[in-house]
């Protein structure tokens, strides 16, 4: 089951954050998610929002957590080497993570996204390979690279049904 995310949900949340960040040093992606981030100031406003999403397994345990936001996205601003396959309304899939006890969080995510919107767009780290192939098996397709506030470039992919 897909919720929206509540406030007591939030240390149960922020570690399936730490499991997340956990699995990319392990699988080579040390520069993503560094610090706390995402944290619970960013986590509390996508709550705020009602961005944020949890799965929750058949014994209501939480498995996994992600923001998926409607409207324009600044850093999708942006784009080189490639360009965006449509300029319509869309949504974006941020933060993902795993709790790690269930495969499919993933898929289950998109899934929930897909009832909801026609357009989708995603973006993720370019050492992010497990990230990378998810978003590539669920059909997204690769659009260049777009830019973090910060200015980190992060790989970008869009989905339209």
């Amino acid at each position: 089951m897909i919720r929206n995310a509540k406030h007591e949900d939030l240390n149960e949340i922020l570690k399936i954050y730490d499991t997340a960040r956990a699995f990319m040093r392990a699988h080579g992606n040390l520069n993503q998610w560094t610090g706390d981030y995402p944290g619970t100031g960013d986590l509390l406003g996508d709550i705020e929002r009602g961005n944020l999403y949890v799965l929750e397994d058949e014994n209501g345990t939480l498995c996994g957590c992600f923001a998926l936001i409607a409207g324009i996205d600044p850093t999708y601003g942006r784009i080189d080497g490639g360009s965006w396959k449509s300029n319509a309304p869309y949504a974006a899939i941020h933060k993902v993570a795993s709790s790690g006890t269930r495969k499919g969080v993933f898929a289950e995510c998109v899934a929930f996204a897909r009832e909801r919107y026609t357009h989708l767009r995603i973006d993720t780290h370019h050492d992010n390979y497990p990230m990378q192939n998810a978003i590539t098996k669920e059909g997204f397709e690769y659009c260049g690279i777009i830019y973090l506030a910060n200015g980190d470039p992060r790989k970008a992919y869009e989905w339209i049904k």
